[in-house]
């Protein structure tokens, strides 16, 4: 089908009617086939209670407080539960009442049972929405007179039924190669899945069929071809000249394919610094809604697999907006000014030609690093940029006064060191993202990528208080505050490891504070782990103007004093200077739009951003002749008049839909998904030498089950299961995060240093068997063949 459900509902206004001839058009069904899909689709809601149909056709929505749109989330044991968007509590969904969805399905659920203090809500899933897998990883089997697929996803509780052709490789072993399987048919009623095996994967093919096996298990690897589209030439009459500024390239990534980033440029300035950001003009070349811009919407990020890159914008797009050493090239432009005490005070958005002069690597900011103060001697790998080597300086200065700006307004910083691995390339660094957690790694003045990272987080704080003082549109990026529970189970922890924690009398510490006190304790990894495992993930939601009306409205004849009151009755409150009474905003709340050639969202802002300098109305009239400089701070206080005319406010609040959001959404936490998987496949690669070898890590985790064991240098995680500690009969303590010998009184805890034996490592799963290596002259080794139970504690 050429559309989904929830392409259909994202059309069907929530007060209102749609023509059915409209809807045709505005899903591009010419043919009758596609026609009757759609009559079909519109009949089965209709009969669902989700749409209704007037006499003359035309379509609405059906008013129902108990239906709820979510994302499916299923376990391997089970137990399956809906997402919501909105932040409601997760909606319990028993099997009977699946309805054939699977786990990452966007659905609609009828809640059928409230939920109460200790229990989540029920509900049964009315409608599928969209669905999250059209082909899969799967294991071929011939199970009595039916050829099969299972998944190898154990959250994919079905299996598919496969033609009679592809026999063949239900001979291959598991350990060899493994199928991608396509979905022709998904289940409906009583009859099952049904696909047929496009290609077999083999499993021990290398760096570039472990790839591959990434991309077909997150559904990535066929990305369509960019569509044919002529590109807009940036707007040249309000930009400004900057091509004589020393603007510099910072650059972490070393693979051919990798995206371009920001040029900065700072100066000392008043007793502080003044810091350029240029970002390339990618919006301006777009024109929204045409076949390109659904392309990138639908393409959503750029993919780093380590030593290639799968980039979001199509060649032409990259060839026009890509930033080069002594090329002019136009750029959308942040000039920001920081004040002695840190703090920036001021701003002006702009658009802007530059021309970069160096391209700064790792190498240069680790000599730069490296040298010693005052030092006369230029050292080899600086002497190409001698003359940078100030500005340089004063950029190290300006991200470590951001960087300590932004941990005392709540940011939490995690060290976390990645595992440095050839085969991860530029996976190795940082991303200037944060690779969409709601924490940061220490500020590394040594690498490119970490300095990058706490400007550009401070550029998109600034546009999110722009944006908002003006009423404009925005998609934010940010990350819900961690569950209380999750927080007292870390601190827990770090108590009972003998870190100086004082609980309050909730017993509840906020992440900051726990980030601080575990900072520098000799268990600080593990427990850093156990945090950063407490704090969700950063996702897309839109501003407070982009879901009303978008722009900053007022009639002419409004007074200021009006002016004002609208602004501090419809606005969020913006982020200020004041790091008391701003932490949460500045810690969570981003309005990211640097960086256009790794996010979509990044385009979505950069075309407001760009709209604002190419379109506001500076002044009432033109009988004015004083103009506002509309991207400069506090520009808000002297606007008094409509910014845009009613159709441009239109078509920018078109930009900015739910459905908009979910999209991104969904690309983001694939991408974060995949990111995770490679770099787990390397880890487990890395592994495959140890089977059968002692080995020495640390206790990363405890649970009822077995303990995990972190091993440097890789730090591939494996699990020691209860069943081989067979030693003693052991009792876990859940507030110590310990399993502790009932006879022995033998301890594994969490941060323990402990000897284990690789056993066994799936690289496709990412699951490494360890077993505990006991010495010689142990005087615990059990005399029975059989593991003794382990009995479970809150002690």
């Amino acid at each position: 089908m050429k559309f989904t459900v929830a392409d259909l509902l994202d059309q069907v206004p929530s007060d209102g009617t749609l023509e059915t001839a409209k809807l045709e058009k505005i899903l591009r069904l010419t043919n009758r086939s596609e026609k009757q899909s759609l009559a079909l689709a519109l009949q089965a809601l209709t009969r669902l209670g989700i749409l209704s149909t007037d006499d003359s056709g035309d379509i609405q929505r059906c008013i129902s407080d108990d239906l709820v749109e979510a994302r499916l989330r299923c376990s391997s044991k089970g137990f399956c539960f809906a997402i919501r968007d909105d932040g409601g509590d997760d909606i319990y969904i028993r099997d009977h009442q699946l309805n054939h969805a699977w786990n990452g399905d966007r659905v609609l659920v009828r809640i059928t049972r409230e939920g109460g203090r200790r229990r989540s809500p029920e509900g049964g899933v009315q409608c599928i929405l969209e669905r999250a897998t059209t082909s899969l990883l799967a294991a071929v089997e011939q199970q009595e007179d039916k050829l099969v697929a299972v998944p190898l996803d154990d959250r994919i509780l079905a299996t598919i039924e496969l033609p009679s052709e592809d026999a063949g490789h239900a001979d291959t072993p598991a350990d060899e190669a493994v199928a991608e399987v396509i979905l022709d048919r998904y289940p409906v009623a009583q009859f099952s899945a049904q696909g047929h095996v496009s290609r077999a994967l083999p499993l021990n093919g290398g760096a570039e069929a472990d790839r591959d096996l990434m991309l077909t298990k997150a559904n990535l690897h066929q990305r369509p071809s960019p569509p044919r589209a002529s590109l807009k030439a940036p707007a040249a009459k309000k930009r400004l000249d900057c091509t004589d500024q020393p603007a510099l390239l910072l650059t972490g990534w070393s693979a051919s394919e990798a995206v371009s980033l920001p040029a900065v440029h700072v100066i000392p300035h008043e007793g502080g610094t003044r810091l350029w950001i240029h970002a390339p003009a990618v919006a301006e070349r777009l024109t929204p809604g045409n076949s390109l811009d659904q392309w990138l919407l639908d393409q959503s990020e750029s993919i780093c697999l380590g030593q290639q890159w799968l980039p979001l914008l199509s060649p032409a797009l990259t060839k026009a907006s890509a930033f080069r050493v002594g090329e002019v090239q136009d750029a959308v432009t942040l000039r920001l000014d920081f004040g002695p005490d840190r703090e920036w005070k001021d701003w002006e958005f702009s658009l802007t030609k530059i021309r970069p002069v160096a391209e700064i690597t790792s190498e240069h900011l680790a000599a730069l690093e490296a040298r010693k103060p005052k030092a006369r001697a230029i050292p080899a790998a600086l002497k190409a940029i001698k003359e940078q080597i100030s500005q340089l300086e004063t950029l190290i200065f300006c991200a470590r006064n951001a960087h300590e700006c932004e941990k005392a307004a709540g940011l939490i910083e995690l060290d976390l060191p990645r595992p440095q691995l050839d085969t991860l390339g530029d996976l190795n660094p940082l991303a200037p993202d944060g690779d969409a957690t709601s924490s940061t790694e220490p500020l590394n003045p040594a690498a490119p990528e970490s300095v990058m990272a706490v400007l550009l987080r401070t550029a998109h704080r600034v546009w999110n208080s722009h944006s908002q003082d003006l009423r404009l549109p925005a998609v934010l990026l940010s990350a819900p505050p961690a569950d209380d529970s999750a927080l007292t189970d870390v601190a827990k922890a770090a108590i009972a490891l003998d870190v100086p924690l004082e609980l309050d009398e909730d017993g509840t510490p906020s992440a900051d504070e726990l980030a601080k006190a575990v900072a520098g304790c000799e268990s600080s990894r593990v427990l850093n782990l156990q945090l950063r495992h407490a704090l969700p993930d950063s996702t897309y939601r839109l501003s407070d103007a982009a879901a009303t009306t978008g722009s900053l409205q007022t009639d002419d004849n409004s007074t200021d004093a009006e002016t004002e009151v609208a602004s501090s009755a419809e606005v969020d409150e913006p982020a200020n200077n004041d790091a008391e009474t701003s932490g949460s905003v500045w810690a969570q709340s981003l309005a990211p739009w640097c960086c256009p050639t790794l996010h979509y969202a990044d385009v979505l802002n950069q075309q407001v951003l760009c709209h604002l300098l190419n379109e506001g109305k500076d002044r009432p009239s033109v009988r004015h002749k004083d103009k506002v400089p509309i991207g400069r701070q506090g520009a808000s206080d002297q606007i008094t008049w409509p910014l845009f005319t009613a159709s441009q406010d239109q078509k920018l609040s078109e930009l900015f839909r739910e459905r908009i959001v979910q999209r991104l959404n969904t690309g983001r936490r694939q991408v974060a998904e995949l990111r995770k998987d490679v770099v787990a496949m390397a880890q487990a690669r890395s592994a495959e030498p140890m089977v059968n070898q002692e080995q020495t890590g640390v206790i990363s985790g405890v649970q009822s089950y077995g303990f995990f064991v972190e091993i440097p240098p890789s730090m591939v995680e494996g699990l020691v299961h209860v069943s081989s500690l067979n030693d003693d009969w052991y009792e876990y303590r859940s507030r110590q995060n310990r399993l502790v010998g009932r006879r022995s009184r033998r301890v594994y805890q969490l941060g323990d240093q402990v000897k284990v034996n690789v056993l066994k490592v799936d690289v496709l799963r990412n699951q490494i068997d360890l077993e505990v290596a006991l010495n010689d002259d142990s005087s615990h080794e059990s005399t029975e063949a059989d593991p003794l139970p382990v009995a479970v504690s809150d002690a």
